[in-house]
């Protein structure tokens, strides 16, 4: 059995003070949160992607990053990354890094996301939201089996005309 933990690295008020802690306190709070769960044992911790202003981790891969040279076993994920409003060629870039920069311990965890705030931020249009996921993971998926990959997307390419 494996045992994690993941955040979204929420900014909501503190219950005692009221208070709302910086977004830029709130990610350097969730690194050292990462390196406990690894010095105590934890074999994974997962970061969620957000693009509001209640969650300070819009970017998984960058928070993993800056905990993967602080710490030296736990797995570091992404819980999730909204593949369908991201970049796959990037993002696999991005986790690349992570994984480079962590000795092999970087994961991507792909999905749909729980809220849609991503979509009309990347120009997206809701009525393609199983299409844009579909394609974008077909291509993640490419990308990680093979070293080169000729791809021509749909809905993407029709997007970026």
């Amino acid at each position: 059995m494996e045992l994690g933990v993941s955040t979204f690295v929420e900014t909501t008020p503190d219950v005692k003070t009221g208070q709302v802690v910086s977004h830029a306190e709130r990610l350097r709070e969730v690194v050292e949160e990462i390196v406990l769960a690894d010095q105590v044992g934890l074999d994974v911790f997962g970061v969620g992607e957000h693009h509001r202003e209640d969650f300070a981790a819009s970017s998984p891969a960058v928070v993993l990053a800056g905990a993967a040279t602080l710490t030296k076993r736990i797995r570091l994920t992404s819980a999730v990354t909204v593949l369908s409003s991201a970049d796959p060629v990037r993002v696999f870039q991005d986790f690349a890094t992570v994984d480079a920069l962590s000795n092999g311990r970087a994961e991507i965890m792909a999905g749909r996301g729980s809220f849609i705030e991503s979509f009309p931020l990347f120009g997206y249009d809701l009525k393609d939201y199983n299409e844009l996921f579909d394609e974008k993971l077909e291509l993640l998926l490419k990308i990680r089996d093979s070293e080169k990959v000729n791809w021509r997307g749909g809905i993407v390419l029709r997007l970026i005309i």
